[in-house]
């Protein structure tokens, strides 16, 4: 059999208990809208976005309300027709206060949206091209969040070659991404074909793994003939919706340490991006809501659903039915989800899902001494060593951690996962590398 039945791969990787079951045949259904919503002007990688509305004003569904704070930074827009109730510090979703703009919404607003024109993106410059895609508001949305203009922002003397188009959604529960590929593959495929033309890709591919198989045939379906847009079946493993695991099981391409995709005249994008990159320039919407999963034991009615950016998290699971057994809410996947303080915070752009645990699934391993079973290093994919990172972390040895490519740690949680000792390993790298990058900006 070739390689394109049995599926590709990576090296190393684990796999953890799928969970999908439970929604991955749940259509995609609106979130209703609630009274208030919560945009904290910080919810993508790079600077915050800046206020460009006062409290009092009236805003209008999909109105700009912040602009980029600089190049790495994003455009923000109001989710509803409403009054700007507050510019204040709210709660982030990772536990911290954060500038934020609080919008009542209209209770007598049909809340659609005005017509707007399509952006004749075929007229465009490629920094043009940038501007708009920065001014949509537009990250990554599978779950970083980072700018999606940026990596547009080809540097001199690189191309894009090869544009990589991530359907994996490896991670437990989620499956979001997989009814997008699912029900709008029209627009996934338009979004790769506006992208790949403005930025000259050579060819476009799309991994999908195998556990998807209604996805990859509705892909197929919609490149037709066309013959522009290869569908790649994947074997399911995790990480390997990481940009470097992704390269490497398509083509079985080593991005090098330090370097990233675009070295090797790469970009590497989400299929709920692409889908959120053809709204915008056919039909004006800026990032204003966002498909997520709601799932785990936690909720009575588990759902895939397209929610306003903003809603807050407890008016979602209320809609689900959070029920008295859960215990703890991670918004993300399991494997490199937040696990929330407190309800009251909001969805943001990056939030592909939002998932209730109950006490008896709830992992409370003691931690032990490392045992040097090497289980850590079979697991990451990037060929680190994850035992000696948490070690050197724990110890505060910084330095040490760089030679030690901490770095190219993506914190998939992979090593966590396989740790029989319970040694917390990527918390302690996570934690390192926040260190690393504060002193850093001090010294710079």
């Amino acid at each position: 059999m070739t390689a394109g039945v049995l599926g590709r791969t990576f090296r190393h990787g684990v796999h953890p208990r799928e969970h999908k079951e439970g929604t991955e045949d749940l259509a995609l259904e609106r979130m209703g809208f609630v009274d208030r919503y919560i945009l904290p002007l910080s919810q993508h990688l790079g600077a915050p976005c800046k206020s460009v509305v006062a409290v009092g004003e009236t805003v209008t569904r999909g109105q700009l309300i912040a602009e980029p704070g600089g190049f790495v930074s994003m455009a923000l827009h109001s989710p509803v027709d409403g009054t700007v109730a507050a510019i204040a510090m709210r709660r982030h979703p990772n536990g911290q206060m954060a500038q934020s703009i609080e919008i009542q919404a209209d209770a007598f607003s049909t809340q659609r949206m005005s017509a707007a024109s399509p952006v004749d993106w075929r007229s465009l410059t490629l920094d043009e091209f940038i501007t708009h895609v920065q001014q949509a508001g537009l990250v990554g949305m599978g779950g970083a969040a980072f700018p999606a203009h940026v990596k547009y922002k080809l540097p001199e003397g690189n191309r894009c070659e090869r544009l990589l188009v991530n359907g994996c959604e490896c991670e437990p529960y989620l499956t979001c991404d997989h009814r997008l590929m699912v029900e709008q593959p029209d627009a996934i495929i338009r979004g790769v074909e506006i992208l790949a033309e403005t930025l000259g890709a050579d060819s476009s591919t799309i991994g999908v793994e195998l556990n998807k198989p209604e996805s990859i045939e509705a892909l197929r379906r919609a490149v037709g003939d066309r013959g522009s847009i290869d569908i790649v079946p994947l074997k399911v493993k995790y990480p390997q919706g990481a940009e470097k695991m992704l390269i490497k099981a398509v083509w079985g391409e080593e991005v090098p340490a330090g370097k990233l995709p675009l070295d090797l005249n790469i970009v590497v994008n989400n299929v709920g991006t692409m889908a959120a990159l053809a709204d915008y320039f056919d039909r004006g919407i800026p990032v204003i809501e966002r498909a997520l999963t709601v799932a785990g034991p936690g909720v009575d009615r588990p759902a895939n659903l397209i929610v306003p950016i903003g809603t807050p998290v407890r008016d979602v699971l209320r809609r689900c039915g959070l029920n008295t057994q859960a215990r703890q809410v991670v918004m993300g996947g399991p494997m490199m989800g937040t696990s929330l303080a407190s309800l009251d915070v909001p969805v943001l752009k990056g939030t592909s899902g939002l998932l209730a645990f109950t006490e008896d699934v709830i992992n409370h391993t003691a931690e032990y001494a490392c045992v040097r079973c090497g289980q850590c290093l079979e697991a990451c994919g990037n060929f680190l060593n994850p035992s000696r990172l948490a070690r050197l972390a724990s110890a505060g040895r910084y330095d040490e951690l760089e030679k030690a490519h901490i770095m190219d740690c993506v914190e998939c949680g992979a090593c966590t996962y396989t740790c029989p000792s319970g040694v917390p390993i990527v918390h302690l790298i996570r934690a390192a590398k926040g260190m690393m990058r504060a002193r850093k900006a001090k010294e710079s």
